[in-house]
């Protein structure tokens, strides 16, 4: 086995492939505010909305940009053709790691129904036990989502990794003394996530469970 008691997974960009609609909710969202377009590579780096438009008239305006953003990826997914698909191997190994002596968390700036819609949708719901969100936690890089997690489930930091496609993901995980291992597939460069903490990086879902053995080994040789 290898070591951790916990486990915290991003959604988007690390499980879930929906860059084209966070990047469709977004367009719509400055459109309907009338404030220019966000370029479409700034938005893959960064899938925040509010940083995109970096100042805003007033903070009210940056509150109905966050909760436009929020309605429209709600409404995509209440379409009859919406699909969000998983990257592959991402069922096959989330039931691999869920094992009695492991807790699988969630650390995403989604809003909680958004997730919930997601891991119904591919049933997948069950395997988490802690669900963090923006709702209730400071946005990434902020270290609240992990420091909350840990304290659910009773795990300390040492016994705790953070898996993530941003430089954000693994800056959270530095703040909050966790390990951190980034994935090659998402939406910031193997450098970005090099330069934010990432100890390895995994070029496949399918290749985390080696990374997770090798990660504690490593700490075992310090």
């Amino acid at each position: 086995m290898h070591g951790f008691k916990l486990i915290v997974f991003d959604m988007d960009g690390t499980l879930i492939d929906g860059q084209h609609h966070i990047q469709y909710a977004m367009r719509e969202s400055f459109t309907a505010l009338g404030l220019p377009l966000p370029d479409a590579a700034l938005v893959r780096a960064l899938r925040r909305a509010p940083r995109l438009h970096p100042e805003p008239e007033s903070p009210a305006q940056r509150a109905q940009l966050i909760a436009h953003f929020k309605e429209t990826a709600f409404s995509l997914r209440r379409r009859p053709d919406y699909s969000e698909p998983l990257y592959e191997r991402v069922k096959e190994v989330i039931a691999e790691l869920d094992r009695p002596q492991v807790c699988l968390g969630i650390a995403t700036g989604r809003a909680r129904r958004g997730v919930d819609f997601s891991l119904e949708l591919h049933g997948l719901a069950h395997h988490f036990v802690t669900i963090q969100t923006v709702d209730n936690n400071a946005g990434k890089p902020h270290p609240e989502m992990l420091q909350r997690a840990m304290a659910e489930v009773g795990a300390a930091p040492q016994e705790t990794i953070m898996i993530g496609d941003t430089s954000y993901d693994m800056m959270m995980a530095r703040s909050a003394q966790c390990r951190a291992l980034g994935v090659a597939w998402g939406y910031h460069s193997r450098e970005e996530l090099q330069a934010a903490g990432a100890e390895q990086l995994a070029e496949g879902f399918s290749e985390i469970p080696g990374h997770l053995l090798r990660l504690r080994r490593s700490e075992e040789c310090d």
